[in-house]
């Protein structure tokens, strides 16, 4: 019987999320009521409330259900370096590797795809959301944190004088992909976001001066012609 609840409890609380996904999608976060996502998962708001706090740590425990691509490529980089294809990837490689898996999740996942959009083009920073502004200067912080410090690394590895600061080098690297994503989000048919940004991924390492690319991932549009 005890586990039976508990997993009684578990569907709702997915059911609960299901629906703040859909309704945060279509109408935006700051437009979405609890008694909202209750109504649409066919729960009662005093359910919402055994499983949320409130609005932002519900946002909150969405994307962690799904866990933004970024965290995802980045925050387990040491747990893969053994792992098949990655065994001898230097540090620079890694970071391609892990952004290029990143922009596949988006463009493969629908879940993955929805979540994003919602985080980058369907939330305010209203004060009932203020834990979620914190939640995604963590992940930013932490994005550049482990960027700058395999940029560092490679450059040492590979006795390289960068033009920039390694934290200099990371903020652009961000500032492109990010960039990249919130553009193809708003029109996925604009341009293919995962071999665009392969290209545009390769082009700032090298202008960074860090040589060729993973050539088992390349991108047709970004080999030199002939």
């Amino acid at each position: 019987m005890a586990r039976r609840t508990k997993e009684e409890a578990l569907a709702t609380r997915h059911k609960l999320l299901d629906a703040a996904e859909h309704l945060f999608q279509c109408q935006g976060v700051s437009r979405t009521s609890l008694q909202d996502i209750a109504r649409r998962a066919g729960a009662t708001r005093g359910a919402v409330y055994w499983h949320f706090k409130d609005k932002a740590d519900l946002f909150n425990a969405m994307m962690e259900r799904v866990t933004l691509p970024m965290e995802e490529s980045f925050n387990h980089e040491n747990e893969r370096q053994d792992a098949p294809g990655e065994a001898g990837l230097n540090a620079i490689e890694r970071i391609r590797l892990s952004t290029v898996n990143a922009l596949r999740q988006i463009v493969t996942d629908t879940q993955t795809r929805r979540v994003f959009e919602v985080a980058t083009q369907k939330v305010e920073y209203v004060e009932e959301l203020q834990a979620v502004r914190l939640r995604h200067l963590t992940v930013r912080n932490g994005f550049l944190e482990r960027i700058q410090q395999g940029m560092a690394t490679a450059a040492g590895q590979m006795s390289l004088s960068l033009p920039v600061s390694a934290s200099v080098g990371a903020q652009g690297l961000h500032a492109l992909i990010d960039g990249l994503i919130q553009n193809w989000l708003l029109d996925p048919q604009a341009f293919d976001l995962l071999e665009v940004g392969q290209c545009a991924i390769d082009v700032y390492l090298r202008g960074l001066g860090f040589p060729g690319e993973l050539q088992s991932t390349a991108a047709p549009g970004c080999l030199p012609t002939p």
